[in-house]
C-alpha cells in the first residue's frame, strides 16, 4: 500500500536551518582536522584553502555583510521613529548604554580574575615563544601598523559624527551611520505625520527587502559555514592549541562563564526568560556567529530571530541590536583583559592593581571601539599592551589562536546583545515568548481541546 501524498511530504521534511547550520559546522571541523592530521600544512592543503573553502566562505560572508548597512540605517531610524517620544528614546538609550557598560566591565572582572588565578603566562617555554614571534612576524607588523593609524581619545568621539554619510557607509564607519540613522529618524518625529510616514514607508520597504536577501543568503549557510570552519582547522590542528593551551582554555573558561552563567542570570532577573528557552530560541545565532566570527556580518540574522523566536518589538531590536554589533562586546573585552595579563606574565611585566584597573577600563573603552569584523579587535588590543608597558610584538604569541578564539568570543558579543535588547524590551512592559515555550503552549492546547473545536 503506497504512502499518502501528505505522509510522504511529512517524512521527507528537511531539517530545520540551525541543524544544517551545525551539522555543516560540524562536519567542516571534522574534515579540516583530518585534513590536518594526515596531511599537515602542505602547498597542497593550503592551496585547497585559499583557492576553493576560503573563496566559498567569503561569498557567504560577503552576501551577510553586504546587507548590514542599509539594514542598520533602515532600522534604527525606523527604531527611533517608531518611539516616538523623545523621552522614551532617552529612557531607553540610557539603558541600553549602561547595561552595555555594566556587562561588559563584569566580563573583563571575570577574565583578570581567572588570569590571575591560573597564571597561563607562566608556564610557557621560551623555545616556544621564540618559534611564535618568528612564525608570525609578517601578520604582527601589519597588525601593528593598523593599531598606529588607530586614533583612541577625543578625536574618537569626534569621529562619531560623520563628514559624509555617504562616505562614511563605504568605508563601513559603523559608528558615523548610527549615528546619522539616530539623528535622522529624531528628525521624522519632527516631522508632520503625512510628510513621516511616505519616508517611513520606504525605510520598512528597505528593511523587508533586506530580510529577503537574509533569507536568501542563509540557504547558503550550511556550506559557507563548513567552508569557514574546514579554512580554519586545516590550517590550525592541534600543534600550536597545544602550545597555548593553558592560555586558550583560560579564555575559554572566561567566556563559557560569561555565556552560561552570567547570561543566564540576567536573563532570569531581567527579561524574566527561562535561560533554556532563551538559549535554545537564539542557536542559529550563536551558531551564525561562531562559524562567521563578525556581529556585523550576523546582526541581520540576530534581528530577525530576536523578533520571531522570542518576541522582542521591532522598535526594540532596530535600536538596541545595531548598536550592540559596535558597542557591546562583552567577549572582546575579556578576551583583551586576558590576553593583556598572559601576555604581561609571558614578558616579566608585573601589573599592580592600578595597572589592572586600567586594562579593564582600556579593555572597556577599545571594546567599544572594535569593528564588529574578524580580527577587528586586535590593533586596539596593541593600544592596551602599550599602555600598561607590555610590548606590542608580544600579540604575534596569539595570532595563531586568534580565529579560534575569535568565533568563540563573538558568539558571546552576540547573545549580549540580545540579553540587551530583551532586558530593554521587558523594562519597558513588553511582554516576552521564546519560541520553544510558544511551541510547547501550542501542543498543550491542540492535546486539551475537543478534535470538532480545534482553532489552529
Amino acid at each position: 500500500m503506497q504512502p499518502a501524498p501528505e505522509q510522504s511530504m511529512k517524512g521527507r521534511r528537511r531539517l530545520p536551518l540551525h541543524t544544517q547550520i551545525f551539522l555543516g559546522l560540524i562536519g567542516g571541523a571534522m574534515a579540516g582536522i583530518s585534513v590536518n592530521i594526515l596531511l599537515g600544512r602542505r602547498p597542497e592543503v593550503e592551496g585547497f584553502v585559499r583557492m576553493v573553502t576560503e573563496p566559498i566562505g567569503q561569498i557567504f560572508l560577503r552576501m551577510l555583510i553586504m546587507v548590514v548597512v542599509p539594514l542598520v540605517f533602515a532600522s534604527l531610524a525606523l527604531g527611533v521613529a517608531g518611539l516616538g517620544d523623545l523621552r522614551k528614546l532617552g529612557r531607553i538609550g540610557v539603558k541600553t548604554l549602561l547595561y552595555f557598560l555594566l556587562v561588559t566591565t563584569l566580563a573583563v572582572t571575570i577574565g583578570l580574575i581567572l588570569v590571575n588565578v591560573i597564571r597561563p603566562g607562566e608556564g610557557l617555554p621560551e623555545q616556544v615563544k621564540a618559534q611564535l614571534l618568528e612564525t608570525y612576524r609578517g601578520q604582527t607588523a601589519e597588525t601593528l601598523g593598523q593599531a598606529g593609524r588607530t586614533r583612541f581619545g577625543i578625536q574618537t568621539l569626534v569621529d562619531i559624527v560623520p563628514r559624509n554619510p555617504i562616505a562614511a557607509a563605504v568605508q563601513g564607519d559603523m559608528l558615523g551611520i548610527i549615528f546619522f540613522a539616530l539623528m535622522f529618524g529624531i528628525a521624522l518625529t519632527f516631522l508632520p505625520a503625512s510628510r513621516a510616514q511616505p519616508v517611513m514607508a520606504v525605510l520598512s520597504g528597505v528593511g523587508e527587502a533586506m530580510v529577503v536577501l537574509i533569507d536568501l543568503a542563509m540557504k547558503l549557510a550550511p556550506f559557507g559555514v563548513a567552508a569557514l570552519i574546514f579554512s580554519v582547522t586545516a590550517r590550525f590542528g592541534f600543534d600550536l592549541l597545544a602550545k597555548l593551551g593553558v592560555y586558550v582554555l583560560t579564555v575559554v573558561l572566561g567566556l563559557a562563564i560569561h555565556q552560561f552563567g552570567v547570561y543566564s542570570i540576567l536573563v532570569r532577573v531581567f527579561a524574566r526568560l527561562n535561560p533554556w528557552h532563551f538559549f535554545s530560541a537564539i542557536r542559529t545565532v550563536m551558531i551564525t556567529a561562531f562559524s562567521t566570527s563578525s556581529s556585523s556580518a550576523t546582526l541581520p540574522t540576530t534581528m530577525r530571530i530576536s523578533e520571531e523566536n522570542l518576541g522582542i518589538p521591532r522598535e526594540i531590536t532596530g535600536f538596541v541590536l545595531p548598536l550592540g554589533a559596535t558597542m557591546n562586546m562583552n567577549g572582546t573585552a575579556l578576551f583583551e583583559g586576558v590576553t593583556v595579563l598572559f601576555l604581561a606574565q609571558v614578558f616579566g611585566v608585573e601589573l599592580s592593581l592600578s595597572a589592572q584597573l586600567i586594562v579593564i577600563v582600556m579593555s572597556v573603552l577599545t571594546a567599544i571601539g572594535a569593528a564588529g569584523v574578524p580580527g577587528g579587535s586586535l590593533p586596539l588590543l596593541i593600544l592596551v599592551l602599550q599602555t600598561v608597558g607590555v610590548p606590542g610584538e608580544g600579540i604575534a604569541i596569539i595570532l595563531g589562536v586568534d580565529r579560534l578564539l575569535d568565533m568563540c568570543r563573538t558568539t558571546l558579543n552576540v547573545t549580549g546583545d540580545v540579553t540587551a535588547a530583551a532586558f530593554v524590551a521587558r523594562s519597558e512592559g513588553y511582554l516576552l515568548t521564546p519560541l520553544p515555550q510558544v511551541a510547547e503552549s501550542a501542543a498543550e492546547m491542540e492535546r486539551l481541546e475537543p478534535e470538532g473545536e480545534k482553532r489552529w
